[in-house]
This record gives C-alpha cells, structure tokens and sequence, in this order.
C-alpha cells in the first residue's frame, strides 16, 4: 500500500536543528516503505489568514484560498498526503509564527465547501528547544490541538516518550550551553532522534490502518446499510467526492 508523508518545518533557519530532527522523522517513515517530502517554510511566501470567510462558500478544488502566495502549491501536497509531520523550534513555549501561519491557512479545510478534506488523515509533531525543559512539551501540543481541530489522527509512541510527538534539544545536552563550533546540537541527542524515527514508523503504521479502514468502512456499508457509520457524509461536497463516499446512498447518514 503506498503511503505519502509530508514534512512541514517551521523554523525561520533553512538546515537547522527543527529541520533536522524532521529529516530524521521522515527517514523513519522511509524505512516502512513510505514515499516522503520535506517543504521548509523558510523560503516560502506565506501570508496571514485574513479570516475574510472567502473559503467558506467559495473554495473549490484547486482554488482553496483567495490569497495568492505559495501556500498555492502548498495545498495540493497537503491533501496528497496520507500524513503530516509538522516541525517546529520552540518560541516561548509554543510554535513559530511561521508555523501558525501554516496552519491558518488550513483553516479552508476545517469549514466551507473543504470541509473535511484534512479528516482522518495522520497527524504527528516534533519539536526542538534550547533547555531539556524549555517547552518541547507545550510546542508538540500546540500543533496537536491543530489536529484535533481538522479530525486528524494523531500519532504518538510510547515506548520512546513520545506521548505528544517527539522532542528534542538543540544545546549541550539541553544545558543550555552554547558551541559556536557546533550548531546542530540535535544530531547528538539520541534520545530525541530515536523518537523522531519511532514517530515517522508509527505515522506510516497509523496512515496504513486509515487507509484501509475508510475502504472497508465504505464496501461494508454498501454490502449491508446496518453497518454504516452515521457520520461519513458529514463533510463538505468536495470532501465527499475526494474519498469515494458519493458512492453511498445519503439515506440514513447525518449530512449537515
């Protein structure tokens, strides 16, 4: 079953310590077979949600935003995907701005005649911070709660720590001290490399198990309607038609 998994970094740095650790995230998900790309959003022109309710009624499939910025190309790799990895520094205790942007812009998504194209996809975090304590913790959290907005699953590991996504220190063993010959303190932390890498594994694992479910969901409903999930249709039209769930009767299901 092929699987695509799609980095987004939010660091303001190009080949930094967050776009590291996601590197790592994705080789991760590389070695269970899936098919990954890393997008930086340092380079990228992306403006701030205008909230001036254009997506609600008038987004469409390829025209998701009335601003034009490279959040344009973005859209079309995010729904590509069958899971996001998002990445970022930690800026008290929190995502970047960079970050909140991105996310923003999701916002077509979550309402209006987009709604519900984000839905059941596979969501995972890493983050990076200067101190051991300096709100990794706070930082894979606020990007959690953007999942759980958009009806995302959200991969986390046990086994590893990683209870809310995988974290990581960019200072001497989260100190706090500085080498200034040396700035991707990241690579030597081991701890945080091994939960990027176990998150990226159990994000394929996770996308898999959805991939395949939503399927069966859909033939199980079509062979006997007593075992139809209520909520399937409870998406906007170009979700619906995106999924294949227009091949089911809209009789018996919660529409609006």
């Amino acid at each position: 079953m092929k699987i695509k998994v799609l980095g987004i970094c939010g660091s303001p740095f190009l080949k930094g310590n967050t776009e590291r650790l996601l590197e790592e995230a994705l080789k991760g998900a590389e070695m269970v077979g899936a098919e990954t790309e890393l997008i930086p959003l340092a380079d990228k022109r992306i403006e701030d949600c205008k909230q001036d309710n254009w997506c609600m009624n008038n987004s469409r499939e390829g025209k998701y935003c009335s601003i034009e910025d490279d959040m344009v190309e973005i859209y079309p790799k995010v729904l590509d995907a069958d899971a996001l990895i998002l990445a970022s520094p930690t800026y008290i205790t929190r995502m970047t701005p960079l970050m909140a942007k991105f996310l923003d812009r999701l916002r077509t998504f979550a309402w209006g005649n987009c709604r519900g194209l984000l839905r059941n996809k596979v969501g995972a975090a890493v983050a990076v911070a200067w101190h051991r304590y300096g709100g990794v913790e706070t930082t894979l959290m606020s990007m959690v709660q953007a999942f759980l907005l958009f009806e995302m699953v959200i991969a986390s590991v046990h086994h590893s720590g990683a209870y809310y996504g995988a974290g990581g220190v960019s200072s001497l063993r989260g100190s706090g001290e500085f080498d200034p010959k040396d700035k991707l303190q990241i690579l030597k932390d081991d701890v945080g490399m091994r939960a990027a890498r176990d998150i990226g594994i159990r994000t394929v694992e996770l996308a898999r198990i959805v991939k395949a479910g939503t399927e069966v969901l859909i033939q199980r409903a079509l062979a006997d309607p007593k075992e139809k999930s209520p909520y399937l249709f409870k998406i906007g039209p170009i979700a619906r038609k995106r999924f294949g769930i227009e091949r089911l009767p809209k009789e018996g299901y919660i529409v609006e």
